[in-house]
């Protein structure tokens, strides 16, 4: 499975995720930034489990990837596996869309 090597021995995608995840925030929850640490926290009121989603690509292309987050109706985080990194994505009647914002977890969900 695409992905696999990026993962960490005896961890499963799921539990990478979650490491990812922790890091991220806990960095965030320790800026002296106001707004970065109130977007971690944000981010932890809406953070889930990870959760297998296909995603939409230009092109027609899909993807397996990882829901980190209950999408707000609108926009939602995912972990893309092949490419090691979080996108944000618009919800539409087809399922998420990519819209090519990607990068750290807590930088995709704080651009909206």
């Amino acid at each position: 499975m695409p992905g696999q090597r990026m993962i960490e021995q005896g961890l499963s995608i799921s539990q990478r995720i979650d490491r990812l995840l922790d890091a991220e925030v806990a960095d965030a929850l320790a800026s002296s930034d106001r707004v970065t640490r109130r977007t971690a926290r944000d981010f932890e009121r809406v953070r889930r489990a990870p959760r297998e989603v296909t995603v939409n690509f230009s092109g027609g292309i899909t993807q397996r990837c990882w829901s980190v987050g209950r999408g707000d109706g609108t926009y939602r985080v995912v972990y893309l596996p092949t490419a090691g990194y979080f996108s944000l994505c618009v919800e539409s009647d087809f399922g998420p869309l990519d819209i090519g914002v990607h990068g750290p977890a807590l930088g995709c969900f704080g651009s909206v």
